[in-house]
């Protein structure tokens, strides 16, 4: 395989461009980039209530409306200690995580930005209070959800209740 073979196009979307130039004399190539547009790394929780229900928080800023808590990872953090963090300052609880439940990447997922979640699982005790970027933060059972949930969120938590139910976690 020759050198001139791996020529790459720029992606469709322009994000950004990559050209690799090659003399067929020299056989050197040049290479030529800038910096990808990737999307931004965040975590949601879910968290259980040992008394019963799961936490939603009532959101400060648009996109207005409940939400799991969560938010982005800071640069130098792993999602792990992210989920503690962002349930934390949303909550005020202090959680536990159980599991990695599953990440979600549609690009649509948050009208704002292309970002990739990766859900957790946890559990808490106490009563939640809105705090940080969130004005309140209650108690739900599947059945007594908000009408208006952001985000992928209404699909995040339905796979969340089919997987309590059946075990069944979301197909990739």
């Amino acid at each position: 395989m020759s050198l001139a073979s791996c020529q790459t196009a720029p992606p469709r979307d322009n994000s950004y461009r990559l050209y690799l130039a090659i003399s067929e004399e020299s056989r050197y190539a040049l290479i030529m980039s800038e910096k990808p547009r990737t999307p931004l790394t965040t975590v949601d929780t879910i968290i259980e209530i040992s008394s019963g229900g799961i936490v939603l928080i009532e959101r400060k800023n648009p996109p207005h409306g409940w939400a799991l808590p969560g938010g982005f990872v800071d640069y130098g953090e792993s999602l792990e200690i992210a989920a503690v963090r962002e349930a934390k300052e949303e909550t005020c609880l202090d959680v536990t995580l159980v599991e990695q439940f599953h990440t979600y990447s549609d690009p649509q997922r948050d009208p704002r930005h292309h970002t990739v979640s990766t859900v957790y699982l946890a559990i808490a005790d106490g009563a939640p209070q809105g705090g940080d970027d969130a004005q309140d933060a209650k108690v739900f059972i599947e059945t007594e959800l908000p009408n208006t949930i952001v985000f992928d969120h209404p699909k995040i938590l339905a796979d969340y209740f089919r997987y309590k139910k059946t075990g069944q976690r979301p197909k990739p």
